[in-house]
């Protein structure tokens, strides 16, 4: 059988992707701006995970954004629905297989922020991970050892920055606090969080962050705020609620990362 990078090679039409893009719950339209698309289901994709979760179409879209060869991941894999922290090691792994040196990530987000509300966008600088759960638990060997300083690349935050200033889109910067799911935070929680430093909170992104930077990958992440955390709010949040909310910011998002890349 096939690798799922051998899959990637022969669909790929010579086009060698530099870049990849995970997608978030509710963002799967921003593949939609990719040029010259060439759409692989993960089914054909050996050992890439199939998403349960709506919102997740479970395609990798090749092509071009902002002049740059890309991949684009419509949809994850979560810890939540099967209990892997590894699960996107495949994924990862094939793709810088084939090329790819940046991944951007991308998630729907809580915010714990009043004046950053659903809608909005944050950039990543930071993340916090109190799970006591990590992808790299069982790896062998002392690369497993990965400095997490840098965990976040500050030169492509710089330009994720310049390009937001540039298109006049708002963008605010924060700490990430990662939450394993599925059940959303309590009021509680989402107040220590807060006490800790966070300033979004969800169900995804820092494991892929954490095996990037194991794969030696350069990593940048934004959030689509989808609603503000438990407790800060009337309505309570619901994932019906982060689907209708994320279409708010995803037209900004898609803007956004399309200015970074034609930058790069």
């Amino acid at each position: 059988m096939n690798s799922a990078a051998d899959v990637i090679r022969m669909r790929a039409a010579g086009l060698t992707p530099r870049i990849t893009l995970v997608l978030g719950s509710g963002l799967g339209s921003l593949a939609d701006a990719v040029e010259g698309a060439t759409t692989i289901p993960y089914g054909d994709l050996p050992g890439f995970p199939q998403p349960t979760v709506g919102g997740h179409a479970g395609r990798l879209v090749l092509g071009r954004l902002g002049n740059q060869a890309v991949a684009v991941m419509q949809g994850r894999s979560h810890y939540y629905e099967h209990g892997e922290a590894t699960a996107m090691k495949v994924p990862l792994t094939a793709l810088k297989a084939v090329g790819c040196e940046i991944l951007i990530l991308t998630n729907a987000a809580g915010s714990l922020r009043h004046e950053v509300g659903p809608g909005s966008l944050m950039l990543i600088h930071d993340h916090i991970n109190l799970t006591g759960i990590n992808p790299l638990v069982g790896e062998p060997g002392d690369n497993r050892f990965v400095n997490m300083s840098p965990a976040y690349d500050a030169e492509l935050a710089d330009r994720f920055r310049a390009a937001a200033r540039r298109l006049d889109i708002p963008l605010a910067d924060g700490i990430y606090m990662w939450f394993v799911g599925p059940s959303f935070e309590t009021p509680a929680e989402v107040r220590a969080a807060r006490v800790l430093g966070a300033d979004a909170v969800g169900m995804s992104t820092v494991p892929e962050a954490v095996l990037a930077r194991y794969l030696d990958l350069r990593v940048a992440a934004v959030c689509n705020i989808t609603n503000l955390a438990a407790g800060m709010a009337v309505e309570p949040p619901s994932h019906a609620q982060t689907l209708a909310k994320s279409a708010v910011g995803a037209a900004a998002l898609s803007r956004l990362i399309a200015g970074m890349l034609e930058a790069l």
